[in-house]
């Protein structure tokens, strides 16, 4: 706790504690709400974001997460008038930036649904429009939870991970339940729940403004956020075009965080988080010399910088690394795997991803990756395999055009020592379509299990080892230099669809990465989400190339193909 507290400035804050000890007895029922808030303006005066997500953080080990889950809107309601609204800036394209900006694109989402519940008549289809568009909203929810979430825990704030991720589940389920009430024909159960979902959308988002927000910006490094840049546009963004990436600030000055420094602090939280104290030895001795030498020698014996020819052995045959790392990034399953001290250390970067992830869950508690609900299931196949009681467990999601199968494995060393959990994601939709028999070979683009992969362009494909996107690097030129301009009979503009087109221009689908490697995330899961209201402007600005270059691309394909 003493590193959030240095970095957030507040060493040596008596204010601090007298805040706490009164949203302790607030909370205990010592005290009642106006004589709380008259002792808190007495004593403290006014209250920042941050020194409010300090005093938050501190109740830890008094109250359960659920319970001030529950009991968020009083706290809020006791700092009415005392807890002040931060005014930064932010940079341009800064994480944050985006983060307020997707919140204002939602704002003008909730606007028109409350146009709608005053109109005199019920119209279906406008609904259906908002919807799609709310549906969205996973994707800002789910680069909170995988971007960061993660990040605030290295600084001892783990409270978002716990209590901000329960409000993103109701948020999600509201949005989720309304569509089903929608597309089923539930009109009037449909109109009821509308003004619930109105309130609960806008009131995570303003705990997102109001407290985590601003305590991240006073919390972070800048250079926290240039790596968390390159993960969001991993995993997406909500209503707005993907901004470009975050560079960083020129005067930027790392936080003071005493006598200790950012990587020491990362280190030591993941190694406390799995057991370890301060006395630990590490490798068999507490010499850092000692342990400097035996990492000498395992680099040594692994040749990991050697010549990027040389094999390994594995169990049956032997590969070199680069080969190992391609093979897990053309599996077509979702790889994670989490080792026998509960830490993420693994998941393979495929582009058939079917859940978010992003480097910022590597080295995490496991059980901070998931929200409160599901821990208890996460947390018994855990035990389960770690007492011998079990090795396996699956689980499938089952959907309309979606079916997911994910299976949980223990992994175990030739002694039977338990070694971590191996989670296995896999699409089985088309797998699940097939009937009869085949064998003889046939192309079908789209429609087979994987996805073209063997014709794409392997010098635009972003390098694992890269801390800049290759689009940054300029090796993804803004369009694709055309000899012939052609003809737009289909009368293509930047309002035009994209997925309508996929329809009229068979094998589209497949040929978008070849136009540009950025368009891989059209052939995920994920795509469904665009499915509605990708247009060639957004898909333009995705991939970063002007409009008419795109539409030139689209158009030379349809004809080379006719």
């Amino acid at each position: 706790m003493d590193t959030m507290k240095q970095a957030l400035g507040l060493t040596g804050n008596d204010r601090m504690e007298v805040m706490i000890d009164i949203k302790d007895r607030f909370l205990g029922g010592t005290l009642d709400l106006e004589t709380a808030r008259t002792l808190l303006k007495e004593k403290i005066g006014t209250c920042t974001p941050d020194e409010f997500a300090y005093g938050e953080q501190q109740l830890k080990g008094s109250y359960t997460d659920e319970e001030i889950t529950h009991r968020m809107d009083d706290l809020l309601e006791l700092f009415d008038g005392i807890l002040i609204r931060a005014n930064n800036e932010y940079p341009e394209h800064h994480p944050l930036t985006v983060y307020l900006n997707e919140i204002n694109a939602m704002e003008q989402q909730l606007t028109e649904m409350e146009a709608l519940l005053q109109a005199p008549h019920f119209i279906l289809n406008p609904w259906l429009g908002v919807y799609d568009a709310l549906t969205t909203w996973r994707i800002h929810l789910a680069r909170k939870q995988n971007q960061l979430y993660p990040v605030l825990e290295r600084y001892g704030f783990d409270r978002p991970t716990k209590i901000m991720w329960t409000f993103d589940d109701a948020v999600r389920d509201a949005i989720s339940e309304s569509k089903q009430l929608l597309e089923s024909g539930k009109e009037s159960e449909f109109l009821a729940k509308q003004a619930d979902v109105i309130d609960i959308i806008r009131d995570l988002n303003n705990k997102e403004k109001e407290v985590l927000i601003p305590t991240a910006w006073k919390l972070l490094q800048d250079s926290d956020f240039i790596t968390m840049s390159q993960g969001d546009h991993e995993i997406g963004f909500a209503f707005i075009a993907p901004p470009p990436f975050y560079k960083g600030r020129p005067d930027a000055e790392p936080k003071n965080l005493g006598e200790t420094s950012l990587n020491a602090v990362q280190v030591t939280t993941q190694y406390k988080s799995a057991g370890y104290d301060g006395n630990s030895q590490l490798g068999g001795t507490g010499n850092p010399t000692a342990l400097l030498q035996e990492l000498a020698q395992l680099v040594g014996k692994y040749a990991i910088n050697g010549s990027p020819e040389q094999t390994h052995d594995l169990a049956v045959g032997s590969l070199t690394i680069e080969q190992i790392k391609l093979i897990f990034k053309f599996l077509p399953v979702d790889i994670t795997f989490v080792d026998e001290n509960d830490l993420v250390r693994f998941y393979n970067d495929t582009k058939h991803r079917i859940f978010p992830r992003s480097s910022n869950i590597i080295g995490r508690i496991v059980q901070n990756c998931h929200p409160k609900k599901s821990l208890p299931l996460v947390q018994e196949i855990i035990d389960s395999f770690k007492a011998g009681r079990q090795d396996y467990a699956e689980m499938w999601i089952n959907k309309p055009d979606l079916f997911i199968h994910i299976e949980y494995i223990a992994v175990r060393n030739e002694e039977g020592q338990f070694k971590g959990i191996l989670e296995m994601v896999q699409d089985c939709t088309h797998i699940r379509s097939l009937s009869g028999s085949r064998k003889e070979l046939i192309w079908e683009g789209s429609n087979s299990a994987y996805h073209a992969v063997d014709h794409i362009d392997y010098k635009h494909v972003r390098q694992e080892d890269s801390t800049t996107n290759s689009t940054e690097q300029g090796t993804v030129p803004e369009s694709t230099p055309q000899s012939t301009v052609y003809e737009n009979d289909l009368g293509l503009t930047g309002d035009t669809k994209l997925f309508p087109l996929f329809d009229i221009i068979p094998g589209l689908k497949d040929h978008m990465i070849h136009i540009n490697p950025n368009f891989k995330m059209l052939n995920s899961p994920l795509a469904k989400l665009m499915k509605h209201k990708a247009t060639l402007s957004m898909v333009a600005e995705r991939g970063e190339m002007t409009l008419d270059a795109l539409i030139q691309a689209i158009l030379a394909f349809k004809y080379k193909n006719q």
